[in-house]
């Protein structure tokens, strides 16, 4: 039996420090559950029965992941080893690091010995003025440490993660930026342009008029300027957000938007198995309560199926007519855009005729363009993503 491919995400929530423009479920000043929650995350993990399935991605995000000790990601990861079905010569696994978590080589050196072969590293940017606005707890010298001592220890895959629009960027800052990552040849970059999110540190900065951020035009003149520099330094853009060498696309988003089957573990993980999302309660002590409670003979999907849903709540049973909106939305985050073809093998219809009506307005409005096989956003669609996707919530 052909298995099929499945990816997982295991969440750490723990921080040093809270970044201001963060509001991913993260926590600073709970250390005091770390080891429970381990024990916790190791519980769900011996609660899911996946024989059917072969894992191809493993990504571990946080939070900052490496703020924990090495041996507790060692544990985790011995666990999904032995819990799951793993590609061993070809599954992707991503820790995300924080440069100002890494205390030493040994560290690092025991994620690769775990079989950890892709890092993540949270620069955001190389101006330590802009890195202390934003609450990083960094400065570019330890992120230029941390990198050189993963590519001693071996890691041949690393993504450096940086942010566009900080209040108070310049486009020198942002030449100068570029500059200095090209320098160091990571395999991946990621640039998000940066989202003031409701009830952050930043935004009541902004508020109160101790910052303000770049333009939009300025931002989106920050934002081509990347575009274009990483790819005459040989990066294919291949996703909105996402630069890479060729062959070193992040395979764990790549599945998210082409719609494949990941589970999510840990407080806050998100989950998409057959056809149905669904998510872990956000709240640390509920969710380590709810894992000291489960007996581990009772697998996650009885869990789904009854009523014990403290923990896992079904957020939605996706409509043949919700996947395939959802297909074209996510599909669409890829520069490459969605494939005809594909999207007929999966739902046996022509995306042209399935949302004529979209496609046509998108074109019109110079958002969207359909060259062969491919459904894609223009530059200016581009830079109007969130009109698109629009189209197809």
């Amino acid at each position: 039996m052909n298995k099929k491919e499945l990816g997982i995400y295991v969440h750490i929530p723990f921080c040093k420090h809270k970044c201001y423009y963060c509001d991913f479920v993260s926590y600073a000043n709970k250390e005091v559950y770390i080891e429970k929650y381990i024990e916790a995350v190791i519980k769900e993990i011996k609660n899911y029965d996946l024989k059917e399935y072969i894992i191809t991605s493993i990504y571990i995000g946080g939070g900052t992941p490496s703020y924990i000790k090495s041996e507790y990601i060692e544990k985790i990861i011995k666990t999904i080893k032995e819990q799951f079905c793993v590609d061993e010569k070809d599954c992707e696994f991503t820790i995300e690091v924080n440069p100002g978590t890494i205390k030493s080589i040994n560290e690092l050196q025991t994620y690769k010995n775990s079989g950890i072969n892709r890092l993540s590293i949270g620069l955001q940017s190389t101006n330590d003025k802009l890195l202390k606005q934003i609450g990083r707890i960094h400065n570019y010298s330890q992120f230029v440490e941390t990198y050189n001592m993963a590519r001693k220890v071996g890691f041949k895959n690393i993504n450096v993660d940086l942010i566009i629009g900080i209040p108070n960027q310049t486009i020198g800052d942002i030449q100068k930026e570029i500059e200095d990552i090209i320098k160091l040849n990571p395999e991946h970059i990621s640039t998000y342009s940066l989202i003031v999110e409701e009830g952050t540190v930043l935004e009541k900065m902004l508020q109160e008029g101790k910052y303000k951020l770049p333009s939009e035009s300025l931002e989106r003149e920050m934002y081509w300027y990347v575009k274009n520099t990483l790819e005459k330094n040989g990066y294919i853009h291949y996703e909105i957000s996402n630069f890479a060498k060729k062959g070193k696309e992040s395979r764990h988003n790549k599945n998210c938007w082409e719609q494949k089957e990941y589970i999510g573990i840990g407080v806050a993980a998100h989950s998409y198995m057959n056809s149905i999302r669904y998510s872990n309660v956000e709240d640390i002590e509920k969710y380590i309560g709810f894992m000291e409670k489960l007996d581990e003979t009772t697998k996650v999907e009885k869990i789904q199926e009854s009523n014990l849903i403290e923990n896992k709540c079904i957020q939605e049973k996706q409509t043949k007519e919700d996947t395939k909106k959802e297909y074209m939305l996510l599909g669409l985050r890829k520069i490459e855009g969605v494939s005809i073809k594909k999207f007929e093998n999966k739902f046996a219809e022509n995306p042209l005729e399935s949302f004529k009506g979209e496609i046509s307005k998108l074109k019109k409005e110079g958002l969207l363009e359909v060259k062969g096989d491919k459904i894609q956003l223009t530059n200016k669609g581009i830079d109007f993503a969130n009109l698109v996707w629009e189209e197809f919530v």
